[in-house]
């Protein structure tokens, strides 16, 4: 029994029924925080023992071209058929008139070790370092043309640009005024 419950034990004797119920009605709270100190106790034991990995997930929320909220997942995904941890990278993609742009971090790795395919219709982000693996395929707004990309790393962030197959052609009008 810990410190507190032996306390409280010892002290329930001589309080008083202020608000019409028992303080025995506090023990469901008691015996939920006890099981998740328990709880946090395991976790610290096997991080530190390095049983298990760090896990990092997280998501971005951006208003799509619809006006419509799109939420994208990253972070860290186990892999457990293969045996490989791998994370998906925060990922964002922009669209103009003419050019579709995509942005992913990738921290801890190398320009070497980043491979980068697409089709019209997606692209296929794979990056293997020594400390971390990234892999996301990324569904694009539009057709590009693949062979227009251009692509730069610096600093943890992967830009690559793409031509659109058909670009946005805004239709004019003379507009009289009067």
């Amino acid at each position: 029994m810990t410190w507190w419950r032996r306390r409280r034990e010892r002290d329930r004797e001589d309080e008083m029924d202020w608000f019409g119920f028992g303080f025995r009605d506090f023990d469901i709270f008691d015996d939920i925080f006890e099981k998740m100190m328990r709880d946090f106790d395991e976790i610290f034991r096997k991080a530190t023992s390095g049983e298990i990995k760090p896990i990092v997930r997280g998501f971005s929320i951006r208003i799509g071209p619809d006006g419509k909220p799109e939420i994208r997942e990253f972070g860290t995904k186990d892999m457990v058929s293969q045996g490989v941890e791998e994370r998906k990278p925060l990922v964002d993609v922009m669209e103009t008139d003419d050019e579709v742009q995509i942005i992913a971090e990738m921290p801890g790795v190398n320009k070497e070790d980043i491979d980068v395919s697409a089709s019209e219709k997606s692209v296929e982000i794979k990056a293997e370092g020594e400390n971390r693996k990234y892999y996301e395929v990324v569904d694009l707004p539009c057709e590009v043309i693949p062979e227009s990309a251009k692509a730069r790393y610096n600093n943890g962030v992967l830009e690559v640009v793409f031509k659109k197959k058909y670009p946005k052609k805004e239709d004019r009008k003379k507009i009289k005024i009067e």
